[in-house]
């Protein structure tokens, strides 16, 4: 059923009156900022312990001793947090047909000549590849916290392989802030993407533009519901 405008009728719809479509539930999103705030915690407490030169930044934590309390307690609810959220995306971030020649076709992707590219699903091979470099990032960075967890658990451990952990750590931590940089960059230049993980909600032009198969098998669904 259509209303007198041509848009599929009962569907959430803009200021504008334009049909939207739900990208991200509400749990979803919450998820994902709740998981977002702690990346900040854990970036900003961790770059203070890491190099005196970043030292100033123990004062957002209530001291050097209050950081270094709070930054692993930081990691292990970011770890779940994290974990949770991936696996609510898991679904849609299998690479398909297509994502190898979008990969190809990096070029065109920085160019914005989205029509010359294959159709992506709900993420592109992009989207992706980020994905999985994160679950790696935070699986490393959760083993190798535990084994440097002074209060709780290096005793445990080889000294050998605690300076091991450390390195990993430093390294797998500069990764993912590296990604996460990537990843509000990307959100930035899509426009409407940080809306959608805002409001939950994309326009039906957005959709068949950035994710056109996203947009038939949304639409698939939506005529077999009705």
């Amino acid at each position: 059923m259509h209303d007198r405008h041509g848009n599929p009728a009962g569907v959430p719809r803009d200021k504008d009156g334009h049909p939207l479509i739900q990208r991200y539930t509400a749990n979803e999103r919450s998820n994902h900022w709740f998981t977002a705030i702690l990346f900040i915690l854990l970036a900003l407490s961790g770059l203070a312990m890491f190099h005196p030169a970043m030292a100033w930044l123990y004062g957002l934590f209530g001291g050097g001793q209050w950081t270094r309390i709070l930054h692993p307690f930081f990691g292990v609810l970011m770890f779940v947090s994290f974990m949770l959220l991936a696996l609510r995306m898991r679904a849609h971030n299998h690479f398909e047909e297509g994502d190898t020649q979008w990969l190809r076709q990096i070029g065109d992707v920085l160019a914005n000549r989205e029509e010359k590219l294959p159709k992506i699903g709900k993420y592109n091979a992009g989207q992706k590849l980020l994905f999985f470099t994160l679950v790696l990032c935070m699986i490393v960075l959760m083993l190798s916290g535990i084994v440097i967890w002074r209060q709780w658990f290096s005793h445990f451990f080889p000294i050998g392989l605690i300076r091991f952990s450390a390195l990993m750590h430093a390294l797998f931590a500069f990764i993912i802030i590296m990604s996460i940089i990537v990843h509000i960059y990307a959100g930035m230049w899509i426009k409407g993407s940080i809306g959608a993980m805002v409001r939950g909600t994309v326009t039906y032009g957005w959709a068949r533009k950035h994710h056109p198969k996203w947009f038939q098998k949304v639409m698939k669904e939506g005529e077999r519901s009705h």
